[in-house]
C-alpha cells in the first residue's frame, strides 16, 4: 500500500517498510526487527543496537509516512493510530480510533499481526469498527468519507481489505515471528486521493472532542461515608460524655454561673435583765453596699459625698471602694435605719444597693456595758455575754439560692431553694436594771472624785447565788465601744486582778475558828509590829502593845493580831480553807471574762509570805471571788456558784430557767455566825473601820480593805486598792455587796473611799427589792 500498514502488534506494511512486533521492518523502507535487525533499502536497525542496510532509516517508510502509536508513522497521510502511528491521508486523530490504535492505508486502523481487529481506516472514509474507506458509508463495517461502514473494516483474521491499486501486500507473519509497533514514514499528516482517476475524497467529520472520563463515584461515596461515621462517631462520643458520664458535673458548673447563694441572717436572740428589760435587742436595718463597675465616673463624686454625709462614713473611704471597678460588691455601711436607706435608695444611684439585715442596739448605752458586750460588724460577740454565749444567742442563719440573670437581676419565677434562719434564743439576766444603774452611777461618781483608775460594784442575792448588779468604771458605751479603750472594755468585775488586802482576814479567821484554836473572845497581847523569818510587818497605824479579843483584832483589822492568831494552824489547812472560798480557781458561773486569780501553793510559801497572806498579802482575787467568800459566810457557810443568767428561751419563746447553782458547805453555820457578828463589829463598832458603810434601820456586817497594789507598768508596788464587801440585814442577810477602786490618788483606805459606795448601793438595793429594816440589837450577846 501506498500508505503503508500497521498490525496491532506494532508492525507496519507498505511502502514505507512495515514494522513487527518483533522488531522487524519490511518494505522499502526498512524494517527493525524486535530482536535488533533491521532490513530493506533503507537500512535497519536493530533493537539491541545493531543496523542492516544501506539505507540507516531508523523507522520511517513510504512517502508521507504514517506514525504509529508507538513510534513510527505509515503512509502518505501521516495519520497517527491510538498507539502513536499514524497512517493514511486523512490525518485524523480522533476520527475512526480502533480498539488497539492501529490505522491501515490512508486511514487508521488496529491489528493483531498486519489485521484490522476492531478496525483500520481505509481509503478516506472512516470505519466504525475498522478504518475508512474513501467512498459511501457502509453502516455494518467501516466508515467512509460518505457515513460509516458498519462490517467489513473489522477481521479477527487480520485482513482488512484487499489492497488498492500501487498498494504494496503486507506481508504475513513468519512462523514464530511476533508483531512489532514502529514507526513509517517521515512526512507530516496529509489527506491522501480518493483513488486513481477517483473525485476528491469529501472531509470527514469533525473530530469529536475529548471526553473526560470521571472515575467511579462508588470509591468515592464510600469514603466520604466513612469519614462522616468517624466525625458523627466523635459527636456521639462527646455528647455520652457530656449528659451520660459528666452530667453531674456540668450540671454543677452550670448551676455555678447562673445561681447564687444569698445568705439569710437569723435574727440574734435578745439580753433582758430579770425583769424582761432589754440590755441588748435586735432590730431590722438595711446593709448599704456598692456595685462600683455599675457606677459611672462621673456620678461618683456625688456618690462618695452623699453617702457619706447620710451613713456618718468618711468620704475617702466611700471614694476608694467605688474606685475599684473590678468588684461587685462593696459594702459601705451595716447596721443602716431603714428609713436611712430608704431615702438613700430613693435618690436613684446606679450601682447603689440596699439589702434587708438586722442591727444590734443596746438601749442602756453604758449600763451593764462590760457585762453584757458587744458584737463585731459580723455580727459575732467580742466581748462580755455577747461573745461567752454567742451561740446561743446568734441561731442558725439561713440560705437560699436564686437565679441571677447577666445583670444581677433576680430570674422570676425560677427554680429557688430556700432553708429558713432559726433565730436565736433571748438570754435573760439575774441583773436588776435598776440596781445596775444605781451601782455605775455610784461607782463612777467616787472613781472620778479620787482620781482612780478604776473601780467595780457587785451585788449578790445572798440565799441564791444570783448576781444583782456587776457595775464597772469607766464603763464601755456599747452605742459606740470603738470609742473605748480595748483595757476598759472588759468586766472588771470578774477579770481585774488585785491583792485583798484585810477583807481576806475573814478567811483566816474562819480557819483558825473551825480548828477550834481560837474563839471570838480569845484574848491576844498585840504590839504594832511582829517578825516574821526576815522581815518585820506593822500594823497600818502605830499603837502599844495591848490586850485585844480576837472579835476586836477583825473590828480594828490588826495585822498583827492576825498573823498571831493565824500561826495556830497549819500553812495547808489555811490554804485549804483559801481553795475552799473558791480562790484560785473560776467561780463557775460562766462570767464573762472571769479570771481565776492566784493562790501559791502553801509549799512554796515563803517565810514572810506565809505571814502577809493571813491579811491578804501575796495573794490575788477578783471581785467577784471576794464577793463569793462573803456571801457564802452571809449564807450560813454554804457556798453558791455566783450565776448571772437567770434562764434562755426556747424556739416557742418560754423561758426556760437555769440549773439552780451548786452548793458548797464550807464552813460549818456555827462559825458563819460568828464571824458575821465580828464583821457587824467591824461597821458599828466604836473603832471599827467600816463606819460610812452604816445604813439607816439596817444592820450591816462587812470589812474594809486597803492593800498595796502590785503594778505590772511599775514593776512592782504602785499605789493601793482599797475595798469593802459587807452583806444585810446582818441577823437575816438578803443581799451582799462590795465595792473596789484602784490606784486611787486622793485616799487610799478603804473605809473612807470605798465603803461610801457599798452605803449607797446597797441603801438602793433594799429599797427596790423591798427588804424592811431590822432594828439594831446585834446577833451576838
Amino acid at each position: 500500500m501506498e500508505g503503508g500498514t500497521r498490525s496491532r502488534d506494532g508492525g507496519r506494511a507498505g511502502e514505507g517498510g512495515a514494522r513487527f512486533r518483533d522488531g522487524g521492518r519490511s518494505g522499502d523502507g526498512g524494517a527493525r526487527s524486535r530482536d535488533g535487525g533491521r532490513a530493506g533499502d533503507g537500512g535497519a536497525r536493530s533493537r539491541d543496537g545493531g543496523r542492516a542496510g544501506d539505507g540507516g532509516a531508523r523507522s520511517r517508510a513510504g512517502d508521507g509516512g504514517a506514525r504509529s502509536r508507538t513510534r513510527g508513522p505509515v503512509g502518505d497521510g501521516g495519520a497517527r493510530s491510538r498507539d502513536g502511528g499514524r497512517g493514511g491521508d486523512s490525518g485524523l486523530r480522533d476520527e475512526g480510533r480502533f480498539r488497539d490504535g492501529g490505522r491501515p492505508g490512508d486511514g487508521r486502523s488496529r491489528s493483531a499481526d498486519g489485521r484490522s481487529r476492531v478496525g483500520g481506516r481505509a481509503g478516506d472514509g472512516p470505519s466504525r469498527d475498522g478504518g475508512r474507506f474513501a467512498d459511501g458509508p457502509l453502516r455494518e463495517g467501516g466508515r467512509s468519507a460518505d457515513g460509516p461502514l458498519r462490517d467489513g473494516a473489522r477481521g479477527r483474521d487480520g485482513a482488512g481489505r484487499p489492497p488498492r491499486p500501487g498498494e504494496r501486500p503486507v506481508r504475513p507473519l513468519r512462523p514464530g515471528e511476533r508483531p512489532v509497533r514502529g514507526r513509517e514514514g517521515d512526512g507530516p499528516p496529509r489527506r491522501s486521493p480518493a483513488g486513481p482517476g477517483g473525485p476528491p475524497r469529501r472531509p470527514g467529520p469533525p473530530p469529536r472532542p475529548a471526553v473526560l472520563r470521571l472515575g467511579n463515584p462508588r470509591r468515592r461515596i464510600n469514603i466520604a461515608l466513612m469519614a462522616m461515621a468517624v466525625v458523627l462517631s466523635l459527636f456521639a462520643g462527646r455528647l455520652v460524655q457530656l449528659q451520660g458520664l459528666n452530667s453531674k458535673t456540668f450540671q454543677a458548673k452550670a448551676a455555678d454561673q447562673r445561681v447564687t447563694p444569698e445568705v439569710l441572717p437569723a435574727k440574734r436572740g435578745s439580753i433582758t435583765d430579770v425583769n424582761g428589760n432589754e440590755l441588748a435587742v435586735t432590730a431590722d436595718a438595711r446593709e448599704i453596699y456598692l456595685d462600683p463597675k455599675e457606677v459611672k465616673e462621673t456620678q461618683r463624686e456625688l456618690i462618695a459625698t452623699t453617702l457619706s454625709a447620710e451613713l456618718g462614713k468618711p468620704k475617702e473611704g466611700i471614694a476608694a471602694k467605688l474606685a475599684q471597678v473590678d468588684k461587685r460588691y462593696m459594702v459601705v455601711a451595716r447596721d443602716v435605719d431603714p428609713l436611712v436607706a430608704r431615702k438613700i435608695m430613693g435618690m436613684g444611684f446606679r450601682g447603689v444597693g440596699s439589702k434587708p439585715t438586722y442591727r444590734r442596739l443596746y438601749p442602756g448605752g453604758t449600763l451593764a456595758g462590760g457585762l453584757v458586750g458587744f458584737v463585731g460588724d459580723d455580727g459575732f460577740g467580742l466581748e462580755g455575754l455577747e461573745q461567752a454565749y454567742n451561740k446561743t444567742l446568734a441561731g442558725q442563719d439561713g440560705q437560699q439560692s436564686i437565679e441571677i440573670g447577666r445583670g444581677g437581676e433576680r430570674i422570676p419565677m425560677t427554680r429557688s431553694t430556700r432553708v429558713a434562719p432559726v433565730p436565736g434564743r433571748d438570754l435573760r439576766l439575774t441583773i436588776d436594771r435598776y440596781i445596775q444603774w444605781a451601782a455605775y452611777e455610784a461607782i463612777a461618781k467616787q472613781v472620778k472624785a479620787v482620781g482612780a483608775r478604776s473601780g467595780s460594784v457587785i451585788v449578790m442575792d445572798v440565799k441564791t447565788g444570783q448576781i444583782l448588779a456587776m457595775a464597772n468604771a469607766p464603763e464601755v458605751d456599747l452605742r459606740n465601744w470603738q470609742a473605748t479603750s480595748a483595757e476598759d472594755r472588759g468586766n472588771k468585775a470578774a477579770a481585774e486582778v488585785f491583792e485583798p488586802g484585810s477583807t481576806n482576814k475573814v478567811i483566816t479567821a474562819a480557819a483558825a475558828l473551825e480548828a477550834g484554836v481560837v474563839a471570838p473572845s480569845t484574848i491576844f497581847t498585840v504590839p504594832d509590829n511582829i517578825q516574821c523569818a526576815d522581815k518585820v510587818l506593822r500594823d497600818a497605824h502605830p499603837h502599844p502593845t495591848e490586850q485585844m479579843t480576837f472579835a476586836q483584832i477583825l473590828e480594828e483589822s490588826s495585822n498583827v493580831g492576825t498573823i498571831m492568831a493565824g500561826t495556830k494552824i497549819t500553812d495547808q489547812r489555811l490554804h485549804n480553807m483559801f481553795t475552799a472560798f473558791g480562790f484560785g480557781a473560776k467561780s463557775g458561773g460562766s462570767i464573762p471574762s472571769e479570771e481565776a486569780g492566784l493562790l501559791p501553793d502553801w509549799q512554796d510559801w515563803s517565810g514572810s509570805q506565809r505571814c502577809t497572806i493571813m491579811y491578804g498579802q501575796g495573794i490575788s482575787v477578783t471581785a467577784l471571788q471576794m464577793a463569793s467568800v462573803y456571801q457564802t459566810i452571809a449564807n450560813g457557810g454554804v457556798r453558791l456558784t455566783p450565776t448571772i443568767v437567770a434562764g434562755t428561751t426556747d424556739e416557742k419563746g418560754h423561758l426556760v430557767p437555769a440549773a439552780p447553782p451548786k452548793q458548797t458547805r464550807v464552813i460549818s453555820e456555827l462559825t458563819a455566825r460568828q464571824l458575821a457578828s465580828m464583821l457587824e463589829k467591824a461597821v458599828a463598832g466604836a473603832d471599827g473601820t467600816g463606819g460610812a458603810a452604816a445604813i439607816e434601820g439596817y444592820r450591816v456586817a462587812g470589812k474594809t480593805g486597803t492593800a498595796m497594789r502590785y503594778d505590772q507598768k511599775c514593776g512592782g508596788y504602785c499605789g493601793y486598792t482599797a475595798t469593802f464587801v459587807g452583806f444585810t440585814p446582818a441577823e437575816a442577810p438578803r443581799l451582799m455587796a462590795l465595792a473596789v477602786i484602784q490606784d486611787p490618788k486622793k485616799d487610799h483606805y478603804g473605809g473612807t473611799i470605798a465603803a461610801p459606795v457599798f452605803q449607797e448601793v446597797m441603801t438602793f438595793a433594799l429599797k427596790t427589792k423591798k427588804i424592811p429594816p431590822t432594828g439594831s440589837t446585834s446577833l451576838l450577846r
